[in-house]
């Protein structure tokens, strides 16, 4: 078997940035009950039997806390016209839920009111994915709560289908 070929940061990120994704705002709350939410494009589905999800946060996230110690998070897939959404929740320095409705069920994650779809997860697992935390969860509670189109991220910019 031959050594693996060096994969810079920046050759990883330019391949990778060909596969299109969705945009997700993922959220929970702290233990003293604050919401605390940020943009997420690393989500995808797992398994049917249980149903299950992950999402990737970096070890370096200020919201990394609350994921670690929270039983439960949200997963708020966003609308193609939710850019300011997604610009929102990635800004560590905004007010996130400012201004949101938002709706608690079966976790207490934040669900936000006007997305396009949301999952709500207990937490299932937790592993080690090298600069990042992969969390998996089980979903207990799921919702189409638009019929608009998802906000996709593709080559570094929010695109829309068609």
């Amino acid at each position: 078997m031959t050594a693996p070929a060096d994969v810079s940061p920046g050759d990883f990120r330019a391949v990778l940035g060909r596969y299109a994704t969705g945009v997700t705002v993922v959220t929970t709350r702290t233990p003293e009950g604050e919401p605390v939410g940020l943009t997420v494009n690393s989500f995808t589905s797992v398994s049917l039997a249980p149903p299950l999800v992950l999402f990737c946060l970096d070890l370096e996230a200020g919201s990394l806390p609350a994921f670690q110690s929270a039983e439960g998070f949200a997963v708020n897939i966003l609308r193609a016209d939710q850019e300011a959404v997604s610009n929102r929740f990635a800004d560590p320095l905004a007010a996130r839920f400012d201004g949101y409705g938002l709706a608690d069920w079966s976790t207490g994650a934040p669900i936000l009111a006007d997305a396009l779809a949301a999952l709500d997860c207990t937490v299932h697992a937790r592993h080690d994915g090298g600069d990042h935390v992969i969390l998996v969860g089980r979903v207990q509670r799921l919702a189409v709560l638009d019929d608009d189109e998802p906000l996709i991220y593709w080559r570094g910019a929010y695109r829309k289908l068609g």
